[in-house]
């Protein structure tokens, strides 16, 4: 009977000792959820030369390394090299150096070459918590 009640007793000094610690290490009432996932980019191929006029499709897919909802990804380009137009879908144009909202995570650019001589522009993807991915994008003339 001596030994069921130090037995019982072991146990109670354990679970007091185990609350005690939690309740010690719980120093904020707050949750802390994260929220700031890096992200990579999933590029379809796309063709190595385009004609002036012509016009490719990039397919972007971007990839979530977490499972946050709420992110939103921008898009920003820069042509250094020749001269074209990328756009989104049936939008206007995009200008260079501005910032615009990607819509979806899965998402279609299309590049429409001005020039008959190669063209070199980045696109750079970043999210609302200051990741960014930069991508760059070479096409020879083929007129």
């Amino acid at each position: 009977m001596k030994r069921i009640k130090n037995k019982i007793k072991a146990i109670v000094r354990l679970v007091l000792v185990a609350l005690c610690l939690t309740l010690v290490s719980c120093n904020s009432e707050e949750l802390e959820v994260q929220q700031n996932f890096p992200f990579e980019l999933r590029i379809l191929p796309v063709p190595k030369e385009v004609a002036n006029g012509q016009t490719v499709e990039i397919r972007i897919d971007i990839q979530q390394l977490g499972s946050y909802n709420e992110g939103e990804y921008y898009l920003r380009y820069f042509q250094f090299d020749g001269k074209g137009t990328l756009k989104y879908f049936n939008d206007p144009p995009y200008k260079p150096n501005d910032v615009y909202l990607i819509p979806d995570r899965e998402f279609r650019l299309y590049y429409t070459s001005l020039s008959t001589v190669s063209q070199s522009f980045n696109v750079w993807i970043s999210d609302n918590f200051g990741n960014e991915k930069q991508v760059s994008f070479q096409f020879n003339n083929i007129d």
